[in-house]
């Protein structure tokens, strides 16, 4: 076993052994140890659980022999997840006294103000220019979802990202990528288990499934993460001693999207991101939800694995998956199960995941041509916020008679929830307004939801029949074919 950590930071390999220094904790954050640093305090501090984006860094990872870039909340990520990784922060982007081409259109656009934000701003448009060259406004917004300012409106920040991404991404980290990815290889060739023991905690970081499942086996009450942008909060907001940790951040086996003539599965260390990006042309519905799941930053380190393992009444992925009638994939060192997605969540962040079990993936079948599935999204914010309700429908119907259908709620009930008495109320009866208008006071009346501070219990059970009518409405029925317009 190892027990350092290893990363890349101003070009060349940092390596922390905490068992010898004592200044760190294995969850100390990439922000606090940055902070902790005299030359790398232009990372800021403004919420500390991944909402402002003042502490946004990119990390550069291995991608064959090129380095793919992202930028994240480094408020959220803790020091062994960059094990192998590169870090930049915005004292890196200056080059010979030459400012960076995205800081350089920050100036001349007056994106700044009073500079608070700045840093995180500009290190999301480096991840952008790296990227996307002339992306398009969308894509611009997108990448500065997850960065708030309170000074400039944006609208000039805007300009900067449009005027800066016009180089192919060309700049000075290009010319020392040969080198980066030289220090990095030299990393990651070492595939043992790290092992970070102190006086009150154990950190153990894998880099294949069966270690991961004899560390699961031999500490079942560890906490397990991945990106951890979920568990984190726990420690930043809550100041809670995270005692064992197995991180499964760095096992590949966990990464992958496969299809076969049945479904889709993808790995519960898929991030967010790039299963958005996989499922775009393949599983639209499940696409729609994650282009407003958190921000780029987030979605850079959130897992599917994660957003399932914390069962959380508001989880957005949730609904859509109970919508294809979804299937976890949960193993052990000795067995596997195939649990269905509803079967899977027991209550209030509570699961069906056994002590000694990792969910491994997630099986999403392909439907019939027949079946039609939305999915939808109240808050109060378009972008980066929690879901006031979500929600997900699924419907077939043959001669205008509905044969099969879900309807799944989020933020409605301690668990995500399906509407069975108004499924129950619309099955074999034909899919006209009258029924739906019916079946829309039965899911008033089916759920009783708490009043909190996103909404009050009142306003959710309007929302909720009324996403019922929008689906309604967002179908048409010609030549006895049912179309989502």
């Amino acid at each position: 076993m190892n027990n350092s950590v290893k990363f890349v930071l101003d070009d060349k390999i940092i390596e922390l052994d905490f068992s010898r220094d004592l200044k760190y904790k294995p969850t100390t954050t990439v922000l606090n140890y940055l902070r902790d640093l005299s030359d790398h305090k232009g990372v800021k501090e403004g919420c500390a659980e991944g909402d402002c984006g003042a502490c946004t860094v990119a990390l550069g990872e291995l991608d064959g022999n090129k380095i793919s870039y992202k930028a994240v909340d480094s408020c959220l990520v803790f020091l062994p997840m960059i094990h192998g990784k590169q870090i930049i922060t915005v004292e890196n982007l200056k080059n010979k006294g030459e400012l960076h081409p995205v800081q350089s259109a920050m100036v001349e656009c007056f994106g700044s103000q009073c500079g608070y934000c700045t840093p995180g701003f500009i290190m999301s448009l480096f991840a952008l220019y790296k990227n996307h060259n002339n992306p398009s406004k969308g894509i611009v917004e997108d990448a500065l979802s997850g960065n708030l300012c309170r000074c400039t409106g944006y609208q000039f920040i805007l300009y900067s990202a449009l005027m800066a991404c016009q180089n192919d991404g060309a700049d000075h980290f290009s010319e020392k990528e040969t080198q980066i990815v030289k220090l990095l290889k030299e990393i990651n060739k070492d595939k043992k288990t790290i092992s970070l023991i102190t006086n009150n905690q154990c950190y153990f970081k894998p880099f294949n499934l069966d270690d991961a499942l004899l560390l699961r086996k031999n500490y079942p009450d560890a906490i397990l993460i991945n990106g951890a942008s979920d568990i984190a909060l726990r420690q930043t907001k809550n100041n809670e001693l995270l005692k064992d940790i197995i991180d499964l951040s760095a096992i590949d086996e966990l990464k992958r999207f496969e299809e076969n003539d049945d479904g889709y599965y993808f790995g519960s260390g898929l991030s967010l991101e790039a299963l958005k990006n996989y499922s775009e042309k393949k599983l639209k519905p499940l696409y729609d939800i994650l282009k407003v799941f958190g921000s780029l930053q987030i979605r850079n380190l959130a897992t599917i694995g994660g957003n399932i393992g914390s069962a959380s009444p508001i989880g957005d992925t949730l609904p859509v998956l109970i919508a294809y009638g979804a299937k976890v994939i949960l193993q052990s060192a000795e067995s596997r199960r195939d649990v269905s997605i509803e079967e899977y969540i027991k209550g209030y962040r509570k699961t069906d995941l056994r002590k000694d079990e990792i969910i491994t993936s997630v099986f999403i079948p392909k439907l019939n041509e027949k079946s039609k599935i939305k999915t939808y999204k109240v808050s109060k914010r378009k972008d980066l916020d929690i879901s006031t309700v979500s929600s997900a429908f699924r419907v077939s119907v043959e001669n205008e008679i509905v044969k099969d259908i879900c309807m799944a709620y989020g933020g409605m009930a301690e668990i995500t929830k399906r509407a069975k008495t108004a499924e129950t109320y619309l099955l074999k009866k034909k899919w006209s307004r009258t029924n739906i208008e019916v079946a829309m006071e039965l899911i008033y009346n089916e759920f009783e939801p708490l009043s909190d501070a996103r909404a009050e219990s009142e306003f959710r059970r309007v929302a909720a029949k009324n996403l019922l009518m929008k689906f309604f409405n967002d179908l048409q029925i010609n030549n006895g074919i049912l179309k989502l317009v």
